[in-house]
């Protein structure tokens, strides 16, 4: 109590729930005052100053709303694009956009209705089609034709392609396909390989059979030039089952009766015209030998076979001199 014999008060707040309180009493009070005063107000005549005050009031009123409208949609398009790229539905969701605009086109008059492909040998038409990405729903409008071009260069077998659109619904395809020129053994598969080294595909066929057989790593790259090399030498081309590559540095041949002919790395055209003129005069590639070593410039080694190693042991064996009575030892 204080001296008066009152009570003593705190002159702290009774907490936040009072002070809360006590502030929304106070704004409906303010509240209300301002509402008092507008009411009093005369209101003003309409002239050409006041259209000024009007357009504010327009866009103070409008805006806020339109600009909510605007906020709104793009929120949506916004959780929708993000719900798509979460979701992993991008090419789904494009795939339907480019059906959508074709299905239009189509309807328009743009339908695809002609197709002309010519240069094609390997590759069919169903498939040369499938890989442009040209189907049923395609339309000639929104055909991209470089982008077509672009997948058929992708395939092995197609080395160019022109694309041609004739409007409202021809399209025309010229294709140029690669050769199957080899064979290619490396890591122990096959495959079909063109002049420049690109793979074609997988030898599965036998229609590849007849082709020149070149193997090890590298010799896809560079076997274009060796066998037009090698065919200016009949004789020694006409034997040859394969050609290795040994250490993608010089190259081995190996003829269809299992002898192995080394070459050198240097001067090989010079190699070859000797191995033919050997076969003509000597019958060399006829001999009982396994292996023909060139790779020494100033020599040529024979390693014969094991049966005509054997025969040549036991005919030095008889020519040797045979020792008489009283000979020393």
């Amino acid at each position: 109590m204080d001296r008066a014999g009152c009570p003593n008060r705190s002159v702290r707040s009774r907490g936040p729930q009072a002070d809360l309180k006590a502030a929304a009493i106070g704004a409906v009070v303010l509240l209300r005052e301002w509402l008092s005063r507008r009411a009093s107000v005369p209101a003003r005549p309409v002239n050409d100053r006041a259209r000024p005050n009007r357009l504010v009031r327009l866009v103070e009123t409008y805006l806020p709303n339109r600009a909510g409208v605007a906020l709104t949609a793009l929120m949506l398009l916004g959780s929708t694009g993000l719900g798509i790229v979460k979701g992993g539905h991008v090419d789904d969701f494009l795939a339907g956009l480019s059906d959508t605009r074709n299905a239009l086109a189509n309807s328009a008059g743009f339908r695809i209705t002609e197709v002309a492909i010519s240069g094609r040998k390997h590759v069919s038409q169903d498939e040369v089609l499938a890989i442009g990405g040209v189907n049923g729903r395609s339309s000639l409008l929104f055909l991209d034709a470089a982008s077509v071009r672009d997948k058929l260069k992708a395939n092995p077998w197609i080395a160019d392609a022109t694309i041609l659109k004739l409007y409202p619904g021809q399209l025309r395809i010229d294709i140029v396909e690669r050769t199957a020129f080899a064979l290619w053994q490396q890591d122990g598969r096959l495959s079909v390989i063109s002049e420049d080294g690109a793979v074609l595909e997988p030898y599965v066929s036998r229609r590849f059979v007849t082709l020149p057989l070149v193997v090890g790593k590298g010799a896809d790259s560079r076997a274009r030039d060796f066998i037009a090399l090698l065919d200016r030498y009949p004789q020694v081309r006409a034997v040859t089952k394969a050609a290795i590559l040994v250490g993608e540095r010089r190259w081995n041949l190996r003829l269809n009766d299992g002898l192995d002919i080394r070459l050198p790395e240097n001067n090989v055209g010079n190699a070859l015209a000797l191995l033919s003129k050997l076969d003509k005069e000597d019958r060399l590639f006829s001999r009982d030998i396994v292996a023909v070593d060139m790779r020494l410039p100033d020599r040529l080694t024979v390693q014969l076979s094991e049966d005509a190693a054997k025969a040549r042991e036991e005919l030095f064996k008889d020519k040797k001199p045979k020792k008489k009575p009283g000979d020393s030892a």
